[in-house]
């Protein structure tokens, strides 16, 4: 049987595990921990910081902080004004009348997996 990896991509945190002699084992991250912060940060010179590194900085710097994404996809502009105005980070009107987010140096779309 070939190796198998579980990832669960969650609005809040996200983890992953492997299956080891049929047992689920979780996969630490680079801090030792068991899930990791489902945030993407931008530092200075548009330096990328994702989970726990990113959610250090929201309180110093929520507007270059972004999570709780999940939320925008699939969902048009007019359905997300409430939850548009519950986030420090900048929202954009996207192509086809999505949310984006406005990064420092370029609009953002969230995006779906393929099925």
């Amino acid at each position: 049987m070939g190796k198998v990896i579980g990832i669960d991509l969650g609005t809040t945190n996200s983890c992953l595990a492997v299956l080891e002699g049929g047992k689920p084992l979780i996969v630490p991250n680079q801090e030792g921990g068991r899930t990791t912060p489902s945030i993407v940060g931008f530092g200075k010179a548009n330096q990328r910081l994702i989970g726990q590194l990113a959610k250090r900085q929201v309180v110093t710097n929520a507007e270059n902080t972004v999570y709780s994404i999940k939320r925008f996809i699939g969902r048009r502009w007019e359905e997300t004004a409430e939850e548009r105005s519950r986030v420090p980070y900048n929202c954009v009107k996207g192509r086809d009348n999505t949310v984006d987010v406005q990064s420092a140096t370029k609009p953002l779309r969230p995006k779906r997996s393929p099925p």
